[in-house]
């Protein structure tokens, strides 16, 4: 059996797709490690899967607080500087110190995140097997598909070609810093040089968390990608405390673990469901406290509260209100249900426009008052129950986490190259 390291950001969702993987192996009787700083290891549930501390100098317990906060504001560009700053430092101590880590840990191979590139360039420097993981939309490039960071619909003409062109040349200007610790660690680590987390993807295997039905059409990807859905660890589904009037529409509304503080989003959406007469759940994911929680209820609100049974609630719900959270949309479309998307930030206005896209849901600005809300969620009330059904079929033949776990045992028991290196 093999000895798998993870790398991956420090980010809730992230960690959670990583353990549903994570967990199949150990079922199958591997080992897995994650490596990260300290502050990270509260996310791991299963007592099973190992972890190692990294960074106690550049990144000491405690540090990771501020780092989530200016994550949490990203989508302001006064801000975004300092975010771009913490994903170079994360990357440059990664580099530095995985290394040895991963000797001392006698790990066999990497399981990736694509968003942070550390750790398939150390995989390359130890010549040690690495699949890639998107816990995001996949940052696989392709001409004429727009950025998984951008908010554009996808059309064909040249007007839409040259938008996309032009904003990958923008946000490569703005991503320069970590371009620049990505090359130094290139030197460092004596492997061929590169400058893009595109260019950092496994040669072995790359496993998404989407299906070829929601994507927009590519006709690029390489042989060794694999888009298996949602990555979950099987159980039983947690029920919900609330009693749901089958009589009235009942909303549900999550801004996921980082955004959940956002009380003027939440309070138009109250607005907008008091309106509608419809019953709303708010998730707040411990980002409100309890005089705000009140407040929300004044306004419109049937029960505001930190942590909700998610798949649940989305089964129960006749819409669901969300930030465009990548796991947040794949379970409202194995939920079938329709989803009024407002994006903040990382690659959330990617999801929303593919969200539209295959005919899911709406998407409307974050800053979209009660007024506009009332009347997507109203549309969304008679949403056609077509596309949802077709995506939930296809994300159901995906095969998700066991389908996950096989492509990443077929990568072990090759031993050796399954693909020349392509460019994404």
């Amino acid at each position: 059996m093999s000895h798998f390291g993870v790398v991956a950001p420090a980010f809730y969702s992230h960690f959670q797709t990583f353990q549903a993987l994570a967990s199949a192996l150990i079922d199958r009787g591997h080992r897995v490690t994650f490596f990260q700083q300290a502050d990270a290891r509260r996310w791991l549930a299963d007592p099973r899967i190992a972890f190692h501390a990294l960074g106690a100098t550049s990144h000491p317990p405690a540090s990771l607080g501020p780092v989530l906060q200016r994550a949490a504001a990203s989508n302001h560009p006064l801000r975004l500087r300092g975010v771009i700053r913490d994903l170079c430092n994360s990357t440059r101590m990664l580099c530095a110190e995985l290394p040895d880590a991963l000797r001392e840990r006698g790990v066999d191979a990497l399981l990736c995140d694509q968003m942070e590139a550390a750790g398939g360039l150390v995989a390359e420097a130890l010549g040690l097997p690495f699949i890639s993981v998107a816990s995001a939309l996949p940052v696989n490039r392709e001409p004429r598909i727009p950025l998984a960071v951008m908010p554009f619909a996808y059309a064909e003409d040249e007007r839409s070609r040259r938008m996309y062109e032009g904003s990958e040349r923008v946000y490569d200007w703005l991503m320069r810093p970590l371009s620049r610790v990505i090359g130094d660690a290139c030197r460092q680590l004596s492997i061929e040089p590169r400058g893009g987390l595109h260019e950092c993807l496994s040669p072995y295997a790359q496993i998404s968390q989407t299906f070829d039905g929601f994507d927009f059409p590519r006709a690029r990807l390489p042989a060794i990608f694999h888009a298996v859905g949602p990555l979950r660890t099987p159980g039983q589904q947690a029920e919900g405390e609330w009693h749901i009037d089958p009589d009235r529409p009942f909303v549900f509304a999550s801004l996921g673990t980082l955004q959940g503080g956002r009380m003027g989003m939440f309070t138009q959406v109250a607005k907008a469901c008091a309106r509608l007469d419809a019953q709303l759940l708010i998730a707040h994911c411990g980002g409100l406290g309890p005089a705000q929680e009140q407040q929300l209820k004044r306004i419109g609100a049937t029960w505001v509260t930190d942590f909700a049974a998610q798949q649940w609630a989305l089964e129960k719900a006749s819409v669901v209100v969300t930030h465009g959270g990548l796991n947040t949309v794949m379970d409202a479309i194995k939920a079938r249900t329709p989803m009024l998307v407002m994006p903040i930030g990382f690659d959330q206005p990617g999801v929303a426009s593919r969200v539209a896209y295959a005919g899911a849901g709406l998407q409307l600005s974050r800053r979209a008052r009660g007024g506009t809300i009332h009347e997507a969620l109203r549309r969304l009330l008679d949403h056609p129950p077509e596309p949802l059904e077709r995506l939930a079929a296809e994300l159901d033949r995906a095969g998700g986490t066991p389908r996950a776990a096989d492509i990443v045992e077929s990568v072990i028991r090759s031993g050796a190259l399954t693909a020349a290196r392509e460019t994404p």
